[in-house]
């Protein structure tokens, strides 16, 4: 068997239950090995057996299906005229139809269509009107599947059986209003990821055989040079081979301000250089860039459905056979054909379908571009009920990399000569300490002496021959006893590591160095606090006394000398209590926690693979402003998901109560069905603005 996948756009779908009848149809063609329709997208990722099946009969399916494939071609920016004009016509629309309907039955104009244009006529208009839907709901029903349509399309029969046509054309008229309003919708619900797929690279400047040529993304290849000039786009992720330029990566990491590039720093696709030309060699094209992950991540991110939309698409599901029983009912108590139809007609299982996935979908979008990668619906609820936030401390809510933080002299010498002694024996180590010293010195334009011998003590320290003069740097176990112990005693229990310094078997003085703590931290977790998160801790690998120091700062608890299956049992333990568990790490060593953990997220991965796949929210930026950031919008994506529901559900049960009484007539039931649409789109309207600043979606 040939395996073949291909990615085909679809247009038309104004609901996930659009996407499902989609999914249904590909699935049952012999030759497909797995259909997966984003409704967000507008795609369909179809992986087929290239030997049973041609592209073609995907295209025709999805087709018949009642639905669009339109050319491939590059994206383009539209402009789209603004919410407030669309809503606006969309309502003038419907009420001058409902004020024209309603002033003609009351005068009899109705009657007088009736008996001027006779039936077979009246007919034929209501199916030139409706063959899109009919024709899609005949699809649904050959596939044993109910679309929102269904039944307003069998209230339209209904009408046309007692004669009525011209309120059978109404109610056709008005259910294309609806499905309008309902592609409106879902396309506001789109934008913030249609924003994002159109910023991505379509062109490259590349070396080739002496000779600059520009060519078509999909024909880049990883090694190619590409050539970046002032106010262009860079088009690859890779590494700068000459030149130097200001880079703004707002597309990847959200951060507005610019980075300087220069021989040896990586760059990204999707971003703009605004001053100075690069050489680039490519390292990653396409969708397997940084900017295509994120693109690929967010158009998916669907597929993971959240709980509570799981609840509202099998509600939906029960919702269509209540409705049609309660019609039954309705025509058997009350022998009323139009009630019948009216209790067909108002019914809207369209909305409980879009009320979840138009909020996940609007937030996914938004707050990709912020610099927050949340990879499906799931994790955002499971986001918004976190109880437990567990945080790795290395590179997390440290920097990762130690610094010198003081220098202690001992007899005559000066802190200068402390650290310039210090640096020319460490200049020839790799250790993390060294080259904190080292920088420590450059930083302070100390020269630093040649080293004639270089010898390195493991586990104790270095010594080296500098000037003639033997110098040695390392742990206190290289001497005894010293008058400079109890400060280092309490430099230690600071959580912070002690450097001796010794010339010709002589103290000079110590130095202490330490991982910094970032700056953003504290203000973050106490932001947390005022989100309701009260159980915050550390899990590191680190000693007692530097995870202790860094808790004390913090104001919150810790575990201390800790493997990683250890913080993978801590976090089943909180899980086995019931709490909901968000574990923060760097997205690689922290995998295994991460993963158990209700929601991973990893901070800081732009262009790292592993932590994208490892975790399930990523922050593709070293801010932890976005931590309380994201959880503020998980919260405020739940109120409205719920209100959404909420307001959904008591619409339908209104209108269903006063069209089988009798009270709402089919023209206005027909009328009332698309407008829990807009409601649902304003509500959710709110996320498309979503703004950092996490008080605004928790007052």
């Amino acid at each position: 068997m040939s395996q073949q996948t291909i990615s085909l756009p679809i247009r038309g779908m104004d609901c996930s239950s659009c996407a499902l009848h989609i999914q249904t149809a590909l699935g049952e063609l012999s030759g497909v090995v797995q259909a997966q329709v984003l409704f967000s997208a507008e795609k369909a990722l179809i992986t087929f057996d290239d030997q049973l099946l041609e592209p073609n009969a995907l295209v025709q399916t999805i087709e018949q299906a009642g639905y669009q494939v339109p050319q491939l071609q590059a994206a383009t920016p539209k402009s789209t005229p603004a919410n407030a004009s669309l809503l606006l016509l969309f309502g003038a629309i419907v009420l001058v139809v409902l004020g024209f309907s309603v002033l003609g039955e009351q005068l009899g104009w109705l009657d007088l269509l009736i008996d001027w244009i006779p039936w077979p006529i009246g007919v034929a208009l209501v199916l030139v009107a409706g063959y899109r839907i009919f024709w899609r709901v005949l699809q649904a029903a050959w596939r044993k599947t109910v679309l929102s349509h269904s039944l307003m399309s069998i209230g339209v029969i209904a009408a046309l059986a007692i004669g009525q046509w011209p309120t059978a054309l109404l109610v056709v008229l008005f259910m294309r209003i609806g499905e309008y309003v309902e592609q409106f919708t879902a396309s506001q619900a789109r934008r913030a990821v249609k924003e994002l797929t159109v910023l991505a690279p379509t062109l490259a400047q590349v070396e080739r055989d002496g000779a600059e040529i520009q060519l078509p993304i999909e024909v880049v290849q990883v090694g190619d040079v590409v050539v970046v000039r002032p106010g262009d786009q860079i088009p690859v992720d890779g590494v700068v081979l000459r030149g130097a330029a200001s880079i703004n990566q707002a597309t990847i990491t959200g951060e507005s301000m610019p980075i300087d590039a220069i021989e040896g720093t990586h760059v990204f696709a999707a971003t703009l250089a605004t001053a100075g030309s690069l050489r680039i060699r490519a390292t990653a094209v396409g969708r397997d860039s940084t900017f295509g992950n994120v693109i690929k991540l967010v158009e998916e991110a669907e597929s993971q459905k959240a709980e509570i939309q799981r609840i509202g698409d099998a509600f939906s599901g029960y919702y269509l056979p209540v409705v049609a029983a309660l019609a039954v009912l309705t025509f058997v108590l009350q022998r009323d054909p139009l009630a019948t139809a009216a209790v067909l007609l108002v019914a809207c299982s369209c909305s409980f379908a879009l009320a979840t996935p138009i909020a996940m979908l609007a937030t996914i979008g938004a707050a990709a571009k912020q610099g927050i990668l949340i990879k499906g619906g799931k994790y955002l609820e499971a986001l918004a009920k976190t109880s437990v936030v567990l945080i790795d401390k290395t590179g997390t809510l440290t920097h990762g990399q130690p610094v010198v933080t003081q220098v202690v002299v001992h007899a005559a010498a000066n802190e200068a000569e402390v650290l310039g002694w210090a640096a020319a024996a460490e200049q020839d180590s790799e250790h993390a300490l060294a080259k904190a010293i080292v920088q420590a010195a450059r930083d302070q334009s100390i020269d630093l002496g040649q080293v004639s011998q270089f010898k390195a003590m493991a586990g104790s320290g270095v010594q080296a021959v500098i000037e003639g003069q033997t110098v040695v740097v390392g742990h206190q176990r290289l001497l005894g006893e010293h008058p400079l112990q109890a400060q280092a005693n309490a430099l230690e229990q600071q959580g912070q590591t002690v450097i001796w310094v010794l010339r010709e078997q002589k103290v000079l003085g110590l130095i202490a160095c330490a991982d910094r703590l970032r700056v953003d931290v504290a203000p973050a977790i106490a932001q947390l606090r005022r989100l309701g998160i009260d159980t915050i801790e550390i899990l590191t690998g680190d000693n007692q006394a530097i995870a202790a120091n860094i808790a004390e700062q913090l104001g919150i608890g810790y575990q201390a000398e800790l493997l990683p299956a250890d913080k993978l049992a801590i976090v089943r333990h909180y899980q086995a209590q019931g709490q909901h568990v968000v574990m923060i790490g760097d997205g690689v060593n922290d995998a295994p926690a991460l993963a158990q953990a209700h929601v991973g997220i990893a901070m800081g991965v732009a262009g790292t693979a592993v932590a994208l796949d490892a975790a399930h929210i990523a922050l593709l930026r070293d801010d932890w402003s976005l931590v309380p950031q994201a959880l503020a919008l998980a919260l405020g994506t739940m109120r409205i998901v719920k209100g959404n529901l909420g307001f959904t559900v008591a619409y339908n049960m209104i209108g269903l109560s006063l069209a089988a009484l009798g009270i709402l007539p089919p023209v206005l039931a027909a009328a009332a069905q698309s407008l829990p649409d807009l409601g649902i789109m304003v509500n959710s309207a709110r996320l498309l603005r979503y703004k950092p600043e996490p008080s605004s979606l928790t007052q």
